[in-house]
Order: structure tokens, then C-alpha cells, then sequence
């Protein structure tokens, strides 16, 4: 269900697996509440992840740290990278996504070309195979749906998306990839690669995490269009 990949005085940092819900439903224990069954400890979460993505989470220990992780999320002081592959071929490879999001039809999101409060998305993507590419995306604001919704508007939802698209595959291949925060004058950077998932694991995909994409902080991200 998850792993622990950090314990810090004052928060964990966990590794959530694929299809395992963020929140107890259907009479079974979510990540946050199994965790704390696990630890033996109240928890605080700060931030989510939808079901289908896996990855990192950074998870308050008192609601004393979670004030201060939400105060440094709202002001974009934490900066996450994830890992996307999607089938198609995009409108653009590289670049910025930028709109607002709306509701939609079966909890689903669009995004709109007005940008009076706007969903912002940077990203690269590289081929893995024929047809096929793996994306690097670096959200610049913390919306529903997010990235989800970011790859559907360029033309490729991202494969085993079963709400934005209609690829069967063995998983939703969107993974909460890196994390890096400064927390009490104190620098801090995670990263977990994809565990599961037979494209991730592809030699194309590895060979771009542990090399190009290794230091997502460090690379040069596309300016705006």
C-alpha cells in the first residue's frame, strides 16, 4: 500500500502504490489511516494524490508542522515533479499548459482558454517507442486534476487513464516522481522511481530517470510560449 522512504522529527515522507485510495472508503483503510495504524501516531496530510497515481506524499507529524507544509504549499514554496506516459502524438512537446480548470461530466475537469485563475503546467516529454512518450511535469499550482486533465487538453490522456481517456493498460501511468521543499531553514529532496507499471519499466523510461531526468530541480525548464 505504501512505503515509508523518510521519518522526520516533524513529518514522513511516503510512497503511495498505485490504485490505493488517499482517503478510508468502502468499509477499507486508506493510506493516511493505515499509516497511522502502521506508526501508531496521528498523522496530518498536506497535500493528496488521486487513486490511480502513485508516489510521493508528505504527511505532518502535529498540526503544528501541517500549518506550517500548507502555508508553504499555498505560497508554491514546495515543488513537486511527476511522471507521465501517454499514447499520440502531443500538440507540443515541450512547454507550458496554462488555463482554468471546470467542472464537467463524471467528475471530470476540462480546462478553459481563460486564465483568470489558472491551472499552470510545465513540461518536457521524450519517445519511449513507436507512438509512445514518457512526459516530465512540473506543476506550478496545486488543482484538481491537474496533470490529468494538462496532457488530456494537449490531445494524449495519459495511458490507463480510465476517466480522461480510454487506454487499457495494466495502471494509470502518472507518478508522483520528486519532491523539494526547504522546511525550517532546512533543505530537503525526495525522489521515488515507479515501482510498477511494465511501460515504466521499459529500458527507454529508465534510462531517461536515472539519466536526463535524474535532477528534476536542476534542469532548464521551458520558458513561456
Amino acid at each position: 500500500m505504501y512505503q515509508v522512504l523518510s521519518d522526520q522529527p516533524d513529518f514522513i515522507v511516503i510512497s503511495k502504490s498505485v490504485n490505493v485510495h488517499f482517503h478510508s472508503q468502502d468499509g477499507s483503510a486508506g493510506v493516511i489511516a493505515q499509516a497511522e495504524a502502521d506508526l501508531g501516531c496521528k498523522l496530518y496530510p498536506v497535500h493528496r494524490l488521486d487513486t490511480p497515481t502513485s508516489g510521493l506524499l508528505i504527511v505532518a507529524k502535529s498540526p503544528q508542522a501541517a500549518n506550517v507544509f500548507t502555508k508553504m504549499f499555498t505560497e508554491h514554496k514546495v515543488q513537486k515533479y511527476y511522471l507521465a506516459i501517454a499514447c499520440g502524438k502531443p500538440k507540443k512537446k515541450q512547454g507550458w499548459i496554462i488555463g482554468d480548470m471546470a467542472k464537467s461530466r463524471r467528475s471530470m475537469y476540462k480546462l478553459l482558454r481563460t486564465t483568470e485563475n489558472p491551472a499552470v503546467t510545465q513540461f518536457f516529454s521524450q519517445s519511449i517507442a513507436s507512438g509512445m512518450r514518457m512526459y516530465l511535469l512540473k506543476p506550478l499550482s496545486g488543482k484538481t486534476h491537474q496533470l490529468r486533465v494538462a496532457l488530456a487538453s494537449i490531445g494524449v490522456p495519459i495511458l490507463g487513464d480510465k476517466l480522461y481517456g480510454d487506454e487499457l493498460s495494466d495502471r494509470c501511468y502518472l507518478h508522483a516522481y520528486s519532491v523539494h521543499f526547504t522546511y525550517l531553514e532546512q533543505d530537503y529532496s525526495f525522489k521515488q522511481l515507479p515501482q510498477f507499471g511494465k511501460q515504466f519499466l521499459l529500458p527507454e523510461c529508465q534510462q531517461l530517470m536515472m539519466n536526463q531526468w535524474q535532477s528534476p530541480n536542476d534542469l532548464p525548464w521551458p520558458n513561456k510560449d
